[in-house]
């Protein structure tokens, strides 16, 4: 991981982790990025705040299920972008945008649409999901 491009180009880097994983990344990736744990567990709150205090204003997140899901339901996403795509996927193991959990407002809450645009054959939506009205 260390011998990637992206360790030795453009500006500082940060890995924020759990205390069980500090030692392995440290070791592995030396003085190329300050390396930060956040406690035993994965707590997004906690890595928000860790990067408020470095300066860090506007946040991309890319993941799958698992952190959309962990962001959606601790109501940390000021926006979320969906790209629709003329793609079927429906085989049951699949990723879905989002897993089972207590959603703020729960299960009739909107989230407002704040832009819908073509991109070739794609639709990207943005979504506000914290003015859920």
């Amino acid at each position: 991981a260390a011998d990637l491009k992206f360790w030795h180009h453009g500006g500082d880097k940060l890995v924020v982790t759990v205390d069980s994983a500090v030692e392995k990344v440290r070791a592995t990736l030396g003085d190329l990025a300050d390396v930060v744990s956040i406690g035993p567990d994965l707590d997004w709150g906690l890595v928000l705040d860790e990067l408020g205090r470095r300066g860090v204003k506007q946040l991309m997140v890319e993941g799958g299920g698992t952190i959309h899901t962990q962001l959606m339901a601790q109501n940390l996403a000021d926006e979320v972008h969906l790209a629709v795509a003329p793609l079927l996927v429906g085989q049951a193991g699949a990723p879905k945008f989002l897993s089972a959990a207590d959603y703020p407002g729960g299960s009739t809450s909107r989230m407002r649409l704040l832009e819908a645009r073509a991109i070739g054959d794609v639709v990207l939506l943005r979504y506000a999901p914290k003015e859920r009205g």
